[in-house]
């Protein structure tokens, strides 16, 4: 029985294509609380948001099959739920935020319409309540004139307008786990910092857990609890945002961080880059996924897949450099682990954590 909220296990998940097999997810596991927020980074194209998807069962099955694994809400398996049975989950247990707001919303139904009709499709409520609770729901957001939104169309909005309605939905239902898929996108950084701060008051208002999906890293600085790193469909690297971000120990994870610029650095300073291209999931690699376009790649990564192994308490990484066979312990390329982190990143960190992180 699962002590957590929901516990993904192994989970594998492929697309029938005419081309052929792709094994867009495999084996990945993780585990979400109450009232905890969980990041998972990495490249487009990596299975974020297919991982995400699978939990609301929302990739069509064909295409998509569920080749493996587990997801288990409060206990119960989903893997085995017909469609039917997952849309007494979807909006009431489990709401998402899709990374488009303008091609997610309907375009010719009022924002009112939508919201309503999620409403009454999960409670016994009748029209004048659905109707009131979303106009209530779209004034929480931050939105001004709810009463004018709830009867305007998607069009007419802004796009933090339009993103904030997609929070407003999404929660109309008090759901238990939020799923958010790039929320930020194509928002001005004023905008973002004032969607985040919602996502933030409302988790500590429901209590929900929020799984985040995004590649900017100052973002997952800022709201995340726990990190999982995605590569060609395996999470690489788990732990909290302080082993993540001060003490990586995987390569890749070691390329996304020094990556990042730094704004005391001199113009001219190159940024450390990934070589390459992530592998193509027709046709996994045998060994790890990264040895292509990993510096340290050894005989031993281009034959076997590392696993997971356990740096600390609820620390993983899949990589043979922690072998202890290995040898000689390798540093990331930039020399120190806090080398790696901006100091804007940093002082989200060190805010989060409630002080400044000694070095291990």
């Amino acid at each position: 029985m699962s002590e957590h909220l929901l516990q993904v296990e192994n989970l594998k998940v492929s697309f029938d294509t005419y081309a052929g097999e792709v094994k867009a997810v495999r084996g990945v596991s993780f585990h979400l609380d109450s009232g905890e927020t969980l990041a998972i980074v990495g490249e487009s194209g990596c299975g974020k948001s297919v991982t995400v998807q699978t939990i609301m069962r929302l990739n069509p099955e064909p295409p998509a099959a569920i080749r493996g694994g587990s997801i288990l809400y409060k206990n119960e398996e989903l893997t085995t739920k017909t469609d039917k049975q997952m849309r007494a989950y979807r909006g009431k247990e489990f709401a998402m935020i899709f990374q488009d707001a303008m091609t997610s919303l309907n375009p010719v139904s009022r924002i009112g319409r939508q919201m309503s009709e999620a409403i009454r499709v999960h409670e016994h409520v009748s029209r004048e309540e659905a109707k009131k609770r979303a106009i209530e729901m779209l004034g929480k957001v931050g939105l001004s004139n709810p009463e004018t939104v709830y009867r305007r169309y998607p069009h007419t909005l802004s796009g933090g307008q339009r993103q904030r309605v997609m929070i407003a939905m999404a929660l109309c239902c008090h759901p238990s786990i939020l799923l958010a898929d790039e929320p930020t996108t194509a928002l001005d950084v004023t905008t973002q910092a004032q969607i985040l701060k919602l996502m933030q008051d409302i988790q500590k208002e429901t209590g929900c857990g929020i799984i985040l999906i995004t590649h900017n890293l100052g973002v997952v600085a800022r709201m995340a609890n726990r990190v999982a790193v995605m590569y060609a469909g395996q999470m690489v690297e788990k732990g909290t945002l302080d082993d993540i971000f001060y003490h990586p120990k995987h390569p890749y994870t070691w390329g996304l961080l020094g990556s990042m610029p730094d704004m005391q650095q001199r113009a001219d300073t190159r940024l450390l880059s990934i070589p390459g291209s992530p592998p193509d999931l027709f046709a996994p690699p045998k060994g790890c996924g990264f040895a292509a376009r990993c510096p340290y790649c050894m005989e031993v990564c281009l034959e076997h897949d590392p696993g997971e192994t356990m740096v600390a308490d609820g620390h993983t990484a899949r990589c043979w450099l922690l072998d202890e066979r290995a040898g000689n312990r390798v540093l990331p390329p930039v020399g120190h682990d806090k080398q790696l982190i901006t100091p804007e990143i940093r002082n989200y960190i060190d805010k989060q954590m409630g002080g400044t992180q000694d070095g291990r």
